[in-house]
C-alpha cells in the first residue's frame, strides 16, 4: 500500500514516539494530535512529524484532522478509570467513544486503512474494567466490517528505555529495601517498543493485513516477581519481592489511589488475575523476530555500562 500521510492518535506518549519515528523512516507525513503542542517536542523534531493542537474527542475536528490522510493510527490508552459496570467513565471515553469517533470520521473522509492499538487480554468478560473497556474498543471496529481495512494490534506489557513498566520498578528499588507486590506470580511477555512500531508500520503498508487481529509480544514468559527481581539486579540493587495476597493487594491499591498520579489501582490488580501472555501462535505477524529484554535492558539500566550511570538523571528529567 502506498502510505504517505498518516493521523497518529495518541502520538505524544512512550509508544508513540516510536512509532512516529519509525513512520518518519519510511518517509511517512504524520500529524500529531495534541491538546497542548509543548507536550510533543520530542515527536515535532522528527523530520515529517507536524503536531496540531486539537481536541480529538470533538468529532467535527476530528474529521478535520483526518481530511487528506491515507491511514489513521490509534494509540490511545489509559489505565486508570473512576469506577462503574461495566467500566468506569473515563474508559469509557479512551477506549470505546474514542474508536466510535474515529470509525465515524474515517467513513466520513474516505480513509480506509485504521490500526488500532488494543492490548493482549482485552475481554467481554474480563475481571478489569480496562480489559473489558478494550474488548468494546475492538468490537467498535470490527463493526464497520468491510467499510474499513482495520487492523487490531493487542500487545503485551511494552518496555523501552523511557516506559513506565521496567523504569518504575528501578525506581521503587531504588528507593525501597522490600518490595511487596500485588500479582508477582502472574505472567506476562513484555514486547519491546521498537518491535510495537514495526508491527504498526507492517500493519499499514502490508495490504494482506486487513481485517486482522495481531498479538504482539515478546520472546520470553516472567512472572511480575521476576522482573522485578531482574531490573533491581540490573540497576545494582537486589530487593526481596514480597507477593500479597489480594486482599492485601487491594488495599494497598486503594490506597494508592489517592496519590495524583497513582502507581496502582484496584482496576489493575484485577486485570492481574489472569495472565497476560499469548496463547496461541507467534509472538510476533509478519514474521517478525521479537526482541529479548535481557538484550537491551541492560544498555540503559545496567550497573556495569557507562551509559547506565547517567540514566537515572535523564529518567527523572524526562529526557
Amino acid at each position: 500500500m502506498n502510505i504517505k500521510r498518516v493521523v497518529l492518535i495518541g502520538g505524544t506518549g512512550f509508544v508513540g514516539h516510536a512509532v512516529a519515528n519509525r513512520l518518519v523512516e519510511a518517509g511517512v507525513q504524520v500529524v500529531v494530535p495534541t491538546r497542548r503542542r509543548s507536550r510533543a517536542g520530542h515527536v515535532v523534531l522528527l523530520p515529517t512529524v507536524e503536531a496540531v493542537e486539537a481536541n480529538v474527542h470533538d468529532p467535527a475536528t476530528l474529521e478535520h484532522l483526518l481530511a487528506g490522510a491515507d491511514a489513521v493510527v490509534n494509540l490511545v490508552g489509559i489505565l486508570h478509570s473512576r469506577g462503574g459496570e461495566p467500566y468506569g467513565p473515563d474508559f469509557a471515553q479512551a477506549h470505546v467513544e474514542l474508536p466510535k469517533k474515529i470509525v465515524t470520521a474515517c467513513r466520513n473522509t474516505g480513509i480506509r486503512r485504521l490500526v488500532h492499538i488494543s492490548a493482549l487480554g482485552a475481554s467481554a468478560d474480563g475481571p478489569s474494567g480496562y480489559q473489558r473497556s478494550k474488548a468494546a474498543g475492538e468490537a467498535a471496529i470490527r463493526s464497520t466490517g468491510a467499510d474499513l481495512d482495520w487492523v487490531i494490534l493487542r500487545p503485551s506489557v511494552i518496555f523501552g528505555r523511557d516506559d513506565r513498566f521496567l523504569n518504575l520498578f528501578a525506581d521503587l528499588a531504588s528507593a525501597f529495601p522490600i518490595l511487596p507486590l500485588a500479582g508477582a506470580d502472574t505472567r506476562f511477555q513484555p514486547v519491546y517498543v521498537e518491535d510495537v512500531a514495526e508491527v504498526v508500520w507492517r500493519s499499514l503498508s502490508t495490504p494482506g493485513a486487513a481485517g486482522r487481529i495481531f498479538d504482539v509480544a515478546g520472546p520470553r514468559v516472567y512472572t511480575l516477581r521476576q522482573l522485578v527481581e531482574y531490573v533491581s539486579a540490573q540497576i545494582g540493587k537486589p530487593r526481596p519481592v514480597i507477593g500479597l495476597p489480594e486482599g492485601l493487594a487491594m488495599l494497598q491499591a486503594s490506597l494508592l489511589e489517592l496519590a495524583p498520579q497513582p502507581l496502582m489501582s484496584r482496576d489493575n490488580v484485577r486485570s492481574m488475575r489472569v495472565d497476560n501472555v499469548v496463547t496461541d501462535g507467534a509472538p510476533l505477524p509478519f514474521g517478525l523476530q521479537p526482541t529479548a529484554i535481557e538484550a537491551v535492558v541492560p544498555s540503559w539500566l545496567g550497573d556495569g555500562t557507562v551509559r547506565s550511570r547517567y540514566y537515572p538523571f535523564r529518567r527523572h528529567a524526562r529526557r
